[in-house]
C-alpha cells in the first residue's frame, strides 16, 4: 500500500499542495488572456472526478481540492492581476515552493503527484479551442501546460512513464 501524502506532509504542505490545482487551472487557462466558462467548468468537474478516481495515495489532495474548488478558484482568479503573463509569474512564485514538498515525498509518491499535476495541466489545456472546444492548445498555454516551474520528477524503478 502506498503511503498518503498526510502521512509524509503537515497540514500546511497538503494545503499548498491543495491549493495548487485552482491555481494550475488559473495558470494554464488563463495563459492566453481568456479563462472561459468551458475551462473553469472543466477544472471543476476533473477535480470532482479526481477525488474519488485518483491514484492510491492522491485521493486526499484531490479531495482537499475539491472542497469549496469553485469559490476557491474564482477568489484566487480576482486576486491575480488581469494581464496574463503577470498572472502567470506570480503563480509561479506562489507554486515554486512545490518542488520541495515533492522532494520530501516517497519516490513513487512523489512521482505520481507531478505526473497528475502535470496531466491536470494538460486536460485544462485542451478543454478550449479546436473542435467542439477539444484539440487546440494555444502557444501560451502550451508553455505553461509543462509547468516549468516545477523540476521534473523522474519514474522511480518499476514505475511508467
Amino acid at each position: 500500500m502506498n503511503p498518503s501524502l498526510s502521512d509524509q506532509l503537515d497540514e500546511n504542505e497538503l494545503n499548498l499542495l491543495a491549493s495548487a490545482i485552482p491555481r494550475i487551472a488559473i495558470l494554464v487557462g488563463g495563459a492566453d488572456g481568456d479563462f472561459d466558462s468551458n475551462e473553469r467548468a472543466w477544472a471543476e468537474k476533473l477535480v470532482h472526478i479526481r477525488s474519488f478516481n485518483s491514484p492510491s495515495g492522491l485521493e486526499e489532495l484531490y479531495d482537499l481540492a475539491n472542497t469549496q474548488f469553485t469559490d476557491h478558484m474564482e477568489e484566487l482568479f480576482g486576486s491575480y492581476p488581469s494581464q496574463p503573463r503577470d498572472r502567470n509569474e506570480q503563480i509561479a512564485r506562489e507554486l515554486a515552493p512545490i518542488n520541495d514538498i515533492l522532494a520530501k515525498l516517497d519516490p513513487s509518491l512523489s512521482w505520481m503527484t507531478y505526473k497528475s499535476l502535470r496531466s491536470f495541466a494538460w486536460h485544462i489545456a485542451r478543454t478550449s479551442g479546436g473542435f467542439l472546444g477539444f484539440g487546440s492548445i494555444s502557444q501560451e498555454e502550451e508553455y505553461w501546460v509543462g509547468l516549468p516551474f516545477l523540476r521534473k520528477v523522474e519514474a522511480p524503478d518499476g514505475e511508467e512513464e
